[in-house]
């Protein structure tokens, strides 16, 4: 009996197909978070009546692990309170919060399909 061999080739088996998909995957990530900073900022621009600078300067993105990024306000203390979830919030006080993350949030799980679709088109061409 005569032996068989076989050879695989190509971009799904010498680990291109695998980067191409890593770096779309990165590229999303990136792309949707910084799409949520700049979601949550222009929120803050169309809200906020006395603005400082300093709130919008604390919002920021961070990479917290290899596959999570994650904008936040850098724990600011009034932030749960300019959002509207903090302990003085109404009915304590008139004052019932901007709900500027909350917007954000539906905005970004809304579009978020669209960017990374984006972001894995760009990268199609590296898998063949």
């Amino acid at each position: 009996m005569a032996g068989l061999q076989v050879r695989a080739s190509g971009p799904l088996f010498d680990g291109r197909a695998a980067r191409a998909i890593a770096s779309a995957v990165d590229e999303a990530r990136e792309d949707i978070a910084e799409f949520a900073e700049e979601q949550v900022l222009s929120e803050l621009g169309r809200v906020l009546r006395h603005p400082t600078g300093y709130y919008e300067s604390r919002i920021t993105t961070d990479r917290v692990s290899a596959d999570t990024s994650r904008v936040g306000d850098q724990g600011v203390v009034y932030g749960p309170w300019l959002e509207g979830v903090g302990s003085r919030n109404s009915p304590v006080t008139c004052f019932p919060g901007y709900g500027h993350w909350r917007r954000t949030k539906d905005l970004v799980k809304d579009r978020a399909p669209f960017i990374a679709q984006r972001a894995i088109a760009q990268h199609l061409p590296e898998m063949g």
